[in-house]
């Protein structure tokens, strides 16, 4: 009953930043800029204190299920959107990233519950799991900060295509700004996405289970890998304009999107080891 006050309390101050933030984007206002970031601030302590309940109740991480793992996400989400607030001209990116927090936060809280599909029969290779579970969230991370990016990109670059020009035009980083920012984040997600990947795939090997590399997760999740290994190929090349470097990041994002709703059909992820 705690934790789930909490957790609730946690989405409507979530909800409430939100708020404030898309307010801001509409008509600058700094008071409201920072209300939405204390607020988001107060999300983050709420989600830090139930994981810190569930610590405590469990013995250890709680990071075994697809509740946990979206929690984190949506934690991880709150502690990027406030870092990315101590920069300038921050506005419109944390309300694309409070966006993708807030969603994932509420879809987890109606959708999922904490006992759903536990990875305790994979009791030999928890270690390395945990390792998996963490990269792949710090991943996820930092690909939507750049799809964030990217969105934006291509937002700015069709307003500046066809001269429409206004007040949340100018609060936009340039175009080189956050083409620069989506590689940077896509390059920093990447690596963390193969490591993950990697730790996955030996604990398929180590637990005996290799028939799980004949699932379709497995396609999909290399498609996405190549999608965004791809982009930082073109991207060093520099033969490549930022409209089609953005599109190519935001690709990426939706086989990440896929890879994910695809739990449900899958087996790879069937956590409770049947």
């Amino acid at each position: 009953m705690l934790l789930n006050g909490i957790y609730d309390a946690a989405l409507l101050v979530y909800a409430l930043s939100l708020l404030f933030v898309f307010s801001d984007c509409l008509r600058r206002s700094p008071s409201e800029k920072r209300l939405g970031t204390g607020l988001l601030v107060v999300v983050g302590l709420l989600q830090l204190t139930g994981l810190g309940i569930r610590f405590s109740e469990e013995g250890g991480l709680p990071i075994f299920t697809p509740y946990d793992f979206l929690f984190w996400f949506s934690f991880s989400i709150v502690l990027t959107s406030l870092g990315v607030a101590l920069t300038r001209r921050s506005e419109f990116t944390i309300l694309l990233l409070s966006v993708a927090g807030f969603s994932v936060f509420l879809l987890n809280r109606v959708w999922l519950t904490a006992e759903d599909h536990t990875l305790q029969s994979w009791s030999a290779v928890h270690g390395w799991l945990a390792v998996h579970i963490i990269l792949a969230n710090l991943s996820f991370a930092a690909l939507t900060l750049g799809t964030a990016f990217a969105i934006m990109y291509l937002f700015l670059h069709t307003r500046l295509k066809n001269k429409k020009w206004s007040d949340r035009i100018r609060r936009l980083p340039s175009l080189e700004v956050l083409d620069k920012y989506t590689y940077y984040s896509v390059l920093a997600g990447t690596p963390l996405l193969v490591f993950s990947l990697i730790m996955a795939g030996l604990s398929i090997v180590v637990e005996g289970r290799l028939l799980l590399f004949q699932d379709l997760k497995v396609l999909t999740t290399l498609i996405g890998l190549g999608i965004y290994i791809a982009y930082l190929i073109l991207k060093r090349s520099g033969q490549n304009s930022g409209v089609l470097m953005a599109r190519w990041a935001i690709s990426g994002y939706g086989f990440i999107i896929l890879n994910f709703l695809l739990n449900s059909l899958s087996n790879f992820h069937r956590w409770g080891g049947e």
